[in-house]
């Protein structure tokens, strides 16, 4: 039987895997082991994390978090190169952007071992973002780069991967299959909207955790005073980053808003369900929000899915106040055909037959 190990390092990473794990233990035709880089320490990522959400658990656990990026990304190429001298795949799996990301691709490529990147292509062309240089790098090793979206395609084809020896695919977005999975039973597992007495009520939910945002005060103190400002208006409800937190107690700075702990995933997909309309810097809360019919505010200055922009989903207003209010505005006076389908159907099928087709 031939063998995958997929590499992951972050909750999100988790949840998307979960999609394939599914379809790869229902085929039983690839083996597949996984490996936990632990680069995102997470309470919730515990037994409960994985049953409760039908997720494989980790075979390895490396537990390196709580580093630089360049200390991080080196432990983990160290570490997973002894697991990929010992497991001898056929190929490694890799998802999105993270320092997790590009040290197995890098791991894997050292060791004449094919590399398989789902949600290849996404650029932001802002240099400055880390996750920016892993996606570059992690497209020009892989082997199979397997795509979210058109804009995708046309990234690759701009840098040129038309003349790689490269297969390029566009699949669609895995995400969608784990939204759609897990939005069934999200309401049986959260309790999240009655304990905060949401029941009827119109909020708006934000989230706030990019570096670019929580490392400039000046930004950070002008996206809150939005926040703000839009609370008099509807409530807002702001599951708080522990980067963000710590800055926020370190200034002094408060804000006459509804701020609660970080949530889990099931929480999260309910607040989703609930709410009036999203802010966030998070790339993959952008895709959620529109996957629950609801409009997003993108407190960054681009975005990777500039599909929701283009087609008036979603607003970029940086970190501009003013911006940010005019936008809440606007979208709490109009309305969306969120049929349109954008990320395709059947994701994880597609991204499956790539995979057994090329190991």
């Amino acid at each position: 039987m031939k063998k995958i190990i997929t590499i992951l390092g972050a909750r999100p990473q988790f949840v998307k895997a979960a999609v394939l794990s599914r379809i790869i233990s229902d085929k039983n035709e690839i083996e597949e082991v996984i490996i936990h880089t632990g680069q995102h320490y997470d309470s919730n990522m515990s037994e409960v994390f994985f049953e409760e959400m039908e997720i494989p658990k980790p075979k390895y656990n490396l537990n390196i978090n709580g580093l630089s990026h360049g200390a991080m990304t080196g432990q983990m190429l160290e570490e997973i190169e002894k697991v990929l001298l010992k497991e001898k795949p056929n190929a490694v799996v890799i998802y999105g952007d993270t320092n997790s990301t590009i040290a197995g691709a890098l791991a894997a490529k050292k060791l004449d071992i094919k590399v398989i990147h789902i949600e290849a292509g996404l650029r932001s062309y802002n240099m400055q973002m880390p996750e920016e240089i892993n996606r570059i790098l992690t497209d020009r090793i892989s082997d199979l780069l397997l795509c979210p979206t058109d804009t995708a395609i046309n990234n690759l084809q701009k840098e040129g991967f038309n003349n790689m020896n490269i297969k390029v695919v566009k699949c669609g977005d895995i995400m969608k299959d784990a939204v759609t999975f897990y939005g069934k039973t999200s309401s049986e597992k959260s309790s999240v909207i009655k304990d905060l007495k949401l029941e009827g009520k119109a909020f708006l939910l934000a989230t706030i955790h990019r570096q670019e945002n929580t490392d400039n005060l000046e930004k950070l103190k002008s996206i809150f005073e939005g926040l703000e400002t839009i609370s008099k208006e509807m409530q807002v409800i702001l599951p708080l980053h522990p980067r963000t937190k710590q800055i926020l107690e370190k200034h002094s700075l408060m804000y006459n808003i509804k701020i609660i702990d970080p949530v889990g995933y099931f929480d999260m997909l309910e607040l989703l369900k609930h709410c009036k309309m999203v802010v966030t810097d998070s790339g993959g809360i952008q895709k959620e929000a529109f996957f629950n019919k609801k409009h997003c505010i993108i407190v960054r200055e681009e975005t990777e899915w500039i599909e929701l922009v283009d087609n008036d989903f979603a607003k970029i207003v940086g970190s501009n106040k003013q911006k940010m209010i005019d936008a809440f505005h606007a979208f709490n006076n109009s309305e969306s055909n969120f049929s349109v389908n954008l990320y395709g159907e059947n994701v994880g099928n597609s991204i499956y037959t790539e995979i057994k087709n090329i190991i």
